[in-house]
């Protein structure tokens, strides 16, 4: 059976018969650009080109920033990381929700969330959420945001 990834930094997706490195527990690397961690996806998904990655930690801080993050925040990486994700995007979903929290809780995705996103100093932007768990033991989430057009 193949798996899906996806690179926060390069948005390149590949597959693999395994999660890890070979024998050892190490998470996957991204082959493209050298990151040092790809994600798992339970489907293939293809963001859209002006997609923006965030990747945070299981207390939904973030840990970094890929590939669209400062075009549609206009926050560089030395602002954000560390910084839990809602306080530092302003993230105002329009159902009233709080889907962060629940991919963290129940490690299940949610897709499609329509989001204000207020990141500090810049005019609030309409996006789409799609966030995914972690499936490792460390937890934590990637927050794609897809600016609405």
């Amino acid at each position: 059976m193949a798996h899906h990834f996806i690179c926060p930094q390069c948005g390149n997706r590949s597959t693999s018969v395994d999660t890890s490195n070979g024998f050892r527990s190490e998470p996957k690397g991204c082959k493209e650009c050298g990151f040092g961690f790809i994600f798992e996806l339970l489907d293939d998904y293809f963001p859209a080109p002006d997609a923006a990655f965030f990747v945070c930690d299981k207390d939904a801080r973030v840990i970094a920033c890929g590939r669209g993050a400062f075009e549609l925040t206009g926050l560089d990486d030395e602002r954000v990381i560390g910084r839990g994700v809602d306080a530092v995007l302003g993230l105002r979903f329009e159902k009233g929700d709080e889907p962060v929290a629940t991919v963290l809780e129940w490690g299940v995705r949610s897709l499609e969330q329509p989001v204000e996103v207020h990141a500090e100093g810049d005019l609030p932007a309409k996006a789409v959420a799609d966030i995914f768990p972690a499936y490792d033991d460390d937890g934590g989430l990637l927050l794609i945001l897809t600016p609405a057009k």
